[in-house]
């Protein structure tokens, strides 16, 4: 009868620790989100190599964009005249994440200036985007011919070779894309000045 008696005893120890454990109060339980647990942080991205990179004006006419020829642009700066006022859109070109907000500080031509982004879907591509008022002073940044670095937290800092082209393109925007034909006019009227009068027919 011994060998039986421990297997009893032993049965009896499990059924009242099991009884306590019963007698526990639950865990609380912790609500979480699968986008988020599935979410892994990306990788921050190097600076990019900006050797003949150059700006150049888009097949609408409406924007310039920064980076290799025959490349994704690395820099895109944009014009909406149909909006009222005209709103300007500056574009970098690094994958986002859906919902991500982040401010693009850009300094050059003695000033510092941060632009509000966003994550936005676009051609299939997320990258970001921000949009403000043609007129805002905070784009004077782009109207000087020096260097530009524009830097975005994860996704590198951006250096721009001097350039005026980025300038005449704010102030062409801010006119309201009538800068180019007012220019034209006066250039012609300069050439007419400077033609020499005829002369007086000879004595």
């Amino acid at each position: 009868m011994g060998p039986v008696k421990a297997p009893l005893t032993m049965l009896a120890v499990l059924t009242f620790l099991a009884a306590c454990q019963g007698e526990q109060e639950p865990v609380e339980a912790q609500r979480f989100s699968l986008d988020a647990a599935r979410h892994v942080p990306t990788r921050p991205v190097a600076s990019p190599d900006t050797e003949g990179a150059a700006w150049s004006v888009t097949n609408d006419a409406q924007a310039i964009a920064f980076g290799r020829r025959g490349s994704t642009p690395l820099l895109t700066l944009a014009c909406d005249l149909k909006k009222a006022p005209v709103q300007f859109r500056i574009v970098r070109h690094v994958t986002a994440q859906p919902g991500e907000k982040a401010l693009l500080p850009v300094i050059g031509n003695g000033t510092i200036s941060r632009f509000k982004v966003d994550a936005t879907l676009a051609g299939g591509e997320w990258r970001w985007e921000g949009s403000l008022p043609a007129s805002d002073p905070s784009l004077d940044v782009f109207t000087g011919p020096r260097e530009l670095e524009a830097t975005l937290p994860g996704g590198g800092s951006l250096l721009i070779e001097g350039s005026r082209i980025p300038g005449e393109f704010v102030n062409w925007c801010r006119a309201g894309g009538k800068v180019q034909r007012v220019e034209a006019a006066e250039d012609a009227d300069a050439g007419k000045a400077k033609q020499p009068s005829p002369a007086p027919p000879a004595r």
